[in-house]
């Protein structure tokens, strides 16, 4: 019986090397990344405080597109036998300058736990068809004729899968078979593309054309993490890979590192076939696919991602003033996400002993607990955005003067059927959890994350974009 973890962590295995073959690229940048990684944790104790070498060695994000919620359910189902379910909602229609007509989630475990065995994740995006920014209601509808003609996913890999979310996993035959039609259902399709369909989607926009354009989807790009993401940029320009112009997210600073910095070499051109109005078949080539490197800092809570997102785009400088120094400081300003834990276990001593703790900087400065930063396990709507646009081929078309079609996490989750997770609720539980179990080891089982940090959330918009 393989375990629901350890499908996950072979179909992230064996998904890498599927990519690998087809994109050598990202072989190269997996080589770079595992070579700083070795580098930096053999010169830095702390690297391990977000997460030790074999986790982030270990570690990948994909990324897929579909074209219709029914494809994104099928997917969700999937993902679900994998132990991988939808966080966050993303609309990168309104983080991206260009034309960029989708809605994204992404799907990874949620328990501590899940993610220290195996952090997989998967950002998935669905194209808007009904956005008339986008499409008008003849390209709609033509949209919705030729994806409904598709099959992305067969229908003996879905039921498999609803097996496997069953039953916490499949036995060695069943899981043999599951995990090679999901990673067959994400290779490349060898089919023929239709040269002036996929160009009109392109003219709108080479996103919607990467979904709609083709007969099945494909992995779009795939993610290592690496330790020091501004060591990796230097050294593949070195190589001679050519990277986009800038590392996405927070600036390179002497504080600590938070929440996600990404950045790729640009998307190659890669033979495809193309079939021609004539109904001959010829040889040319399309730039959609890319090498994503990330690096994982720490999650921050509503305070500090507003704060964040005052700070994105200025310089460390003044990142320096106006944004917590230290891990210390997040806890303490209650900025930061961290799992407390009781340096010993005393029994009536202390703030958590008599009456209600004074603060969190009584706790800390009494020893009697530590903090343990929470990696940020999801994704920024600009960053990601950022990615797309520098990795188009043109900026594409998109009416100002039409309205958009309204989408948010409570949509989302009606279109999977499933509950997508708000990630900041995620790492609120955790970090009160934590507290709660510190504080009863020394002699206080009542103790409320609210008495300590502060959240400052009721004047910020819930959403994590």
């Amino acid at each position: 019986m393989k375990a629901t973890w350890e499908l996950r962590a072979a179909f992230a295995l064996r998904l890498s090397a599927m990519y690998g073959a087809e994109v050598p690229a990202y072989t190269t940048l997996v080589e770079v990344a595992h070579g700083i990684n070795r580098e930096v944790a053999a010169r830095d104790g702390h690297s391990g405080r977000l997460g030790g070498i074999e986790r982030v060695t270990a570690e990948r994000h994909g990324a897929i597109r579909v074209g219709t919620p029914h494809e994104l359910r099928q997917a969700a189902q999937i993902f679900a036998a994998l132990g991988m379910r939808p966080v966050g909602f993303y609309d990168l229609r309104e983080a991206a300058a260009s034309s960029v007509p989708v809605v994204s989630t992404a799907f990874r475990p949620l328990d501590a736990d899940e993610l220290e065995r195996n952090p997989f994740r998967v950002f998935t995006s669905m194209l808007t068809t009904a956005d008339r920014r986008f499409f008008d209601a003849d390209l709609e509808r033509r949209l919705g004729t030729f994806l409904g003609r598709r099959e992305l996913f067969p229908p003996e890999l879905l039921e498999l899968a609803g097996r496997a979310e069953r039953d916490g996993g499949l036995e060695d035959g069943p899981a043999e078979r599951f995990l090679t039609l999901a990673v067959a259902a994400f290779e490349l399709s060898p089919e023929p593309v239709d040269r002036a369909w996929y160009g009109e989607l392109e003219r709108v926009s080479s996103v919607a054309a990467d979904i709609g354009g083709v007969s099945r989807t494909h992995v779009n790009h795939l993610t290592p993490r690496v330790l020091d993401i501004d060591e990796l940029y230097r050294r593949m320009t070195e190589r001679g890979v050519t990277m986009i112009d800038r590392i996405q997210g927070p600036p390179r600073w002497a504080g600590p590192d938070v929440l996600l910095r990404q950045t790729s070499f640009r998307a190659l051109a890669e033979p495809r076939r193309f079939r021609e109005a004539d109904g001959s078949v010829r040889a040319g080539t399309l730039r959609v696919r890319f090498g994503e490197v990330e690096a994982r800092g720490i999650a921050l809570t509503r305070a500090g991602r507003a704060r964040y997102d005052e700070l994105i785009g200025e310089p460390a400088t003044v990142w320096e003033g106006r944004f917590p120094a230290t891990e210390r400081d997040l806890a303490l300003e209650g900025f930061g996400f961290f799992r407390f834990q009781a340096a010993e276990p005393r029994v009536g001593t202390g703030p958590c002993a008599d009456g209600a703790p004074r603060d969190l900087r009584g706790l800390l400065d009494s020893g009697l607990l530590t903090t343990h930063p929470i990696v940020y396990e999801d994704f920024l709507p600009r960053s990601a955005a950022g990615i797309f646009q520098s990795n188009l081929t043109d900026e594409g078309t998109r009416d100002t003067s039409a309205d958009g079609t309204p989408h948010d996490l409570d949509w989302l989750s009606g279109v999977l059927e499933r509950p997508v997770y708000d990630p900041f609720a995620l790492y609120e539980e955790e970090q009160r959890r934590s507290l709660r179990d510190a504080c009863a080891a020394i002699g206080r089982q009542d103790l409320g994350q609210q008495d300590l940090v502060r959240q400052d959330r009721e004047d910020l918009d819930p959403s994590p974009s």
